[in-house]
Order: structure tokens, then C-alpha cells, then sequence
């Protein structure tokens, strides 16, 4: 889309719409389009924190020329980093299905058994180029967040906490005396960082954001990136082998925003 100069959309019964681009965001690889149409009914948007691993969903898509395509699938996984985008502030926070998918279906709607969006199909992992048993889609909540940012301002409002992470292994949950192996381990905290200003220390384990559970890197940047700067969220984390809480931490934006305005 990055090269693209003329945009267009078309509907199942074959009209086409010229399409203006609202904007791009390039750490989720989501962009918004707008068209002049009136009449089009717009996909209900669910809750993709809800959706369960063995749920069934549908993949939608026109998979080589093929229009209107429809796959079913389960979901496989939740929260999977396959390390094909790139840049610092990056979310790759996966759905993983079995739905088949191939290429001309990115972009197109993964939906549950109801009939609400519940993740755009992104990625598939291929040696041969083809399907091979494993599809990818951005979760509908951040592409919930990432749209009404791009129709709101024309960029997406990135928030941080402001930490370098690791996920927790079982050395590292032994040596801290952690119940489970799983949270997201704190390497470095960066001075004036919303994380430093909440008191956050290296070697703190997080373990929720406004209790929703944490239990790996993509889920707290995925959490994380669902607020804007000056949200205030709540933190549980153990630090000493005891459960703490921090209410009302103030998130901060990042420097460096790689979301593209259009005006």
C-alpha cells in the first residue's frame, strides 16, 4: 500500500468505489480507507480478549482472484510474535487459526461463529509460499483502537510504559519466587518513563494491565497499545516474591511515531 497512488474498493456485486486513504499505521500494519457510499452496513466489532484458543472462526478474503472466499478454522493460539514487522514500537500480538489462508486474503475479516470481527488476517508462515496450516490476524480490539485513532487524528496516539522486557522463563521464575512461569520480566526502566514515575524497578514481573492477565511480551504490548498517552491504567507485578498493585499510572506517548498523517 506503501507505493500505492490510486485506491479502490470493491463490493460483491462487483461496484467499484473510489477509496481516499484517512491514514496508515505502520507498528500494526492496519490503514483506514474512506469511501463515498451511502448504504453500506458496517461489521459489528467483538471482543477479541473473549475469544477462546479452539473457538471456530471464519476467514474471509479473495484468496488469488478468488472473491468472497470463505475458510473456517479454529483458533489455534492467542498473543503470537512472528517478527515480520518492523521498528521499536512494533505490535505483533497475533491471532494464530488453521482457517486457510493465502495470499489475497490479507486484510480480509476474521470473524467467530456469531458473525463479528474479531481479527484481520495479516500473515501466514510458508516455506512453499502457499498455505501451510498456520494464518495470522491483528486482534479486533487493536484494530478497533487503531481505526478510531486514524479517524480521529489521522495518526494512531501510541502509548508506552517505558521498559525494556523479557518474558519470564522458568530460571528466572525460580530465582524470584513466582507462582507460575508466566508475567513479563522488566529488564530496564527508562528515566522519566511513566514506568519510572509509578515506581516500576529492573527485575519486577508484570502481570496484569487494568486486570487483564499478562503472560508474555505480545500481551502487554498489545494491552499496553490499546490506550493513548495520558490514559491512566492500573499495574499488578511482583517484585521480592509478593503481588503488588499500582493504580492511576499516567502513560506516556512515544518520540518516534511511525504513523503516517494524511490530511
Amino acid at each position: 500500500m506503501e507505493d500505492g497512488q490510486k485506491f479502490e474498493v470493491v463490493l460483491q456485486d462487483k461496484r467499484t468505489l473510489v477509496a481516499r486513504v484517512v491514514g496508515i499505521d505502520e507498528t500494526t500494519d492496519l490503514a483506514l480507507l474512506r469511501v463515498n457510499y451511502n448504504g453500506l452496513k458496517a461489521l459489528s466489532i467483538g471482543d477479541s480478549d473473549r475469544l477462546e484458543v479452539g473457538e471456530w472462526v471464519l476467514a474471509v478474503g479473495n484468496p488469488f482472484d478468488l472473491n468472497s472466499t470463505i475458510t473456517a478454522g479454529i483458533v489455534s493460539a492467542k498473543a503470537r510474535n512472528i517478527n515480520i514487522l518492523k521498528g521499536q514500537y512494533s505490535i505483533e500480538s497475533f491471532i494464530q487459526t488453521d482457517a486457510v489462508v493465502n495470499p489475497g486474503n490479507s486484510g480480509g475479516a476474521l470473524v467467530n461463529t456469531r458473525g463479528e470481527l474479531i481479527g484481520v488476517n495479516t500473515a501466514i508462515i510458508s516455506e512453499s509460499g502457499g498455505y501451510e496450516g498456520y494464518s495470522f490476524a491483528i486482534p479486533s480490539n487493536l484494530v478497533r483502537k487503531v481505526v478510531n485513532d486514524l479517524r480521529e487524528f489521522g495518526e494512531v496516539k501510541r502509548a508506552v510504559l517505558g521498559v525494556n522486557i523479557a518474558d519470564v522463563n522458568s530460571r528466572i521464575a525460580a530465582e524470584l519466587s513466582l507462582p507460575s512461569v508466566e508475567g513479563v520480566y522488566v529488564t530496564n526502566v527508562n528515566q522519566g518513563s511513566s514506568a519510572f514515575e509509578a515506581g516500576l524497578r529492573a527485575g519486577d514481573v508484570i502481570i496484569s494491565v487494568n486486570s487483564a492477565k499478562i503472560a508474555s511480551m505480545p500481551e502487554l504490548q498489545e494491552q499496553v497499545a490499546l490506550f493513548r498517552p495520558g490514559d491512566r491504567v492500573s499495574l499488578e507485578y511482583y517484585r521480592g516474591g509478593r503481588k503488588h498493585r499500582i493504580d492511576n499510572v499516567v502513560l506516556k506517548s512515544i518520540t518516534d511515531t511511525a504513523s503516517l498523517r494524511f490530511r
